[in-house]
């Protein structure tokens, strides 16, 4: 069908092939959930509209302040201008503390089995509800005008709008954190955040004050491990998992409680991009993260994660070899498997950014009915934190009344009055009890859906120590090490060379290498410690300590991830004049059907003609695309196009790019004089490197080895660290 002409875009702008999002308001009534009508309702366009002022006056000019003479002073009483300065220099609000940089997405979550023998939250024991949901996913570190793809833990946070009320759900890509006490989050969150000299570094955490505090911090040790691996640059937020990260409690109706563990599995699996691959998209894309969810969500590919819970008795809370209070501990999945037991689907952009991503406030203390809380001491910070960071960023109490943030459940109560209210509340009597209001609003019975808190036995003594229990800190550092491949494992090598290498102070780089990573694995310690010029390492102490929980967990591993689907893989197919159209045309066509995205990239944008006199469209060119927003290349046939391409150093430069960061590469027909011109001379001889002389053997081994991701055993003129051959 054909596609009709953007009328956003300036004249000669080549225009994006995928389906423009759909507007709440043109949705047909029937595909509108409770939120959505909600949001509908608030909703403003300024489509065939007449200019006005807040105030609904209309404006006759908005080019020229009102002046006394054409050359003469500006009039106070221009309320226009007056109004127009004051809202431009009020419309920014403070970013968030942490995770100021994100993407959002409305979508829903369906159950796939009811949990009355686990809760009594409503969403979670009924499959017809098709419960509404917004995401947000950020990075943590940097300002909101970093970039997406720098080395940073994501956050991963989910705001179910249920009949019961809002349920967040506000977790991260990691199922860990570095402390465990919320106390000490203000000196993390100092030290990893630029230091406050110079405001330097923005985003990443290769400086002397994070390492600093980590060396004096062992109950990090774990969550260094993950944030020195693959797992701190994903390759997009819809191929990364999501996590709880503390232990909270499930409650029936009866009132019996289980342990709990909350993840998110993506269906595409957990995939990641290579260190220098994501330091180049951070200056040639840096939002490359926003446009990749927002452009899959509008030509339809609905990111999908399924809801895993990992179930735990109370009795058995310390049976593992650790404390499930302790948030620098996991539960291996090998001990307790992962229940699914529903998919979220993100499947509609935002309509505006800061009213939807900016504005929606996220509170872990938002539960319903059937969820509750643990004694897990950063838990208990948070419940604090959360609230309490929105009366400043939001500007007031009413947050909750802004309409992303508004739930679909009734609200009544006697909280009135403070900034920006929007309600406005009938009647006298704005207390309890009272008998001039009726009694109203009364208190709801737990048979009316009051919520009821679990009665959990609590005594002891007031003391500031911390639980005997949370004093293991390198065994699950150790395992989590151990379950990595070799190349995940040589990655993070790699990654703690980089990283402890730009310390500028050498106690501190010592101190990392002594006092943590040795006490994790003598191998690794020794591999830094030559990287960065510490002579001396302390022998390893891990072989005197007792092993606690197991040894290692496959689950961890991101070889062991989905590795059998293109689908939403962005494909580059290098074309120039004299293209064998019909044979790429074939080609696209094949991996399109499977889901891929597939471009045409040229020397120039716009029609390419083809050996035939047929024209290709030519999306991209080699001036202004690096190779890197892809996910695998494909060289055209054709003898004038190769010869032309072999000639030119960016193209050389982009299949260079690409054979290095291990990515699926074809050469269809004489496409492999190409790969020759930059020395991949056998394509046998590389792993993920497929040729052949007509399309339908192409795809079938070209679409198994984008389907693999990367192909980390390709030896590159970059080895990796630990990969050397011997």
């Amino acid at each position: 069908m054909p596609v009709a002409p953007d009328p956003s875009l300036p004249p000669g702008q080549p225009e994006r092939r995928h389906r423009p999002t759909t507007s709440a308001a043109s949705r047909p009534a029937a595909d509108k959930n409770a939120k959505t009508r909600q949001l509908d309702g608030v909703t403003t366009s300024p489509h065939d509209q007449i200019l006005t002022t807040d105030q609904g006056v209309r404006v006759d000019s908005t080019d020229d302040s009102l002046l006394a003479g054409e050359r003469g002073p500006t009039l106070l009483e221009d309320f226009h201008l007056r109004e127009k300065i004051m809202r431009f220099d009020h419309e920014r609000i403070p970013e968030r503390v942490v995770h100021a940089r994100g993407a959002g997405a409305h979508g829903h979550f369906q159950l796939y089995e009811p949990l009355p023998h686990l809760t009594r939250a409503a969403f979670l024991c009924d499959t017809a509800v098709r419960t509404p949901v917004f995401v947000r996913f950020s990075t943590v570190v940097g300002s909101r005008g970093s970039a997406d793809t720098v080395r940073d833990v994501r956050g991963f946070a989910v705001k179910f709008y249920t009949s019961e009320g809002n349920y967040d759900l506000v977790g991260n890509n990691m199922p860990v954190f570095f402390i465990q006490d919320g106390i000490k989050f203000p000196d993390l969150v100092h030290a990893l955040k630029p230091q406050p000299n110079n405001e330097i570094p923005q985003a990443q955490s290769a400086h002397d004050s994070f390492w600093d505090f980590v060396s004096l911090t062992p109950e990090t040790a774990h969550m260094v491990m993950w944030v020195m691996s693959d797992r701190a640059i994903p390759r997009s937020f819809r191929m990364m998992e999501g996590f709880g990260v503390h232990t909270f409690r499930l409650v029936t109706q009866e009132g019996k409680a289980h342990l709990v563990k909350f993840h998110w599995k993506p269906l595409l699996g957990v995939h990641s991009l290579a260190w220098e691959e994501a330091q180049q998209i951070a200056g040639k894309d840096p939002d490359f993260h926003r446009r990749d969810l927002w452009e899959a969500i509008a030509n339809g590919a609905f990111p999908e994660y399924e809801l895993g819970i990992q179930v735990v008795d109370e009795a058995d809370a310390l049976t593992h070899g650790f404390d499930l209070l302790d948030a620098t501990k996991l539960v291996p999945e090998e001990l307790v498997p992962v229940q699914r037991i529903g998919k979220l689907t993100l499947d509609r952009n935002p309509t505006n950014f800061f009213a939807e991503v900016e504005q929606v406030a996220f509170c872990v203390g938002n539960v319903v009915p059937g969820i509750d809380f643990t004694n897990d001491p950063l838990l208990q910070a948070r419940l604090f934190s959360y609230l309490d960071t929105q009366i400043t960023r939001l500007g007031g109490p009413n947050f909750a009344e802004l309409p992303i943030n508004r739930p679909v459940a009734p609200v009544h109560n006697n909280q009135h009055d403070g900034f920006a209210r929007q309600t406005i509340n009938a009647g006298v009597a704005n207390y309890l009890p009272n008998s001039l209001g009726n009694g109203s609003p009364r208190p709801a019975k737990p048979s009316e859906g009051g919520y009821h808190h679990f009665r959990e036995r609590v005594d002891g003594r007031v003391v500031r120590a911390r639980s005997a229990t949370f004093t293991d800190h390198f065994s699950q550092a150790r395992m989590f090490l151990a379950s990595l491949s070799p190349v995940e494992r040589a990655h993070l090598s790699d990654a703690l060379c980089f990283e402890i290498g730009k310390v500028d102070r050498l106690a501190v780089r010592e101190r990392v290498v002594r006092d943590l990573l040795s006490m994790i694995d003598g191998d690794l310690a020794a591999t830094v410690a030559r990287a960065v010029g510490i002579t001396v390492v302390a022998p390893n102490a891990t072989e005197h300590e007792s092993a606690r929980g197991p040894a290692s967990s496959p689950a961890l591993s991101m070889a062991n991830t989905v590795l059998d689907s293109i689908a939403t893989r962005r494909i580059a197919v290098l074309v120039a004049p004299g293209v064998i159209t019909r044979s790429i045309a074939q080609v696209k066509a094949g991996l399109e059907k499977d889901g891929a995205v597939v471009e045409f990239v040229s020397l120039h944008q716009g029609p390419i003609t083809g050996d035939d006199g047929e024209d290709l469209d030519a999306l991209r060119s080699l001036l202004n695309t690096p190779s890197v927003i892809y996910d695998a290349v494909v060289v055209a046939d054709g003898d004038e196009s190769v010869t032309i391409l072999a000639q030119n150093p960016d193209a050389h430069r982009f299949v260079q790019e690409a054979f290095r960061h291990h990515k699926a590469i074809a050469a269809l027909g004489r496409g492999q004089a190409l790969l020759s011109a930059v020395g991949i001379q056998e394509s046998a001889a590389h792993p993920g490197v497929v040729t052949a002389g007509n399309p339908d053997l192409l795809l079938r081994g070209f679409r198994a080895a984008v389907a693999k991701h990367r192909h980390w055993e390709r030896i590159t003129d970059k080895p990796l660290t630990s990969a050397r051959p011997a």
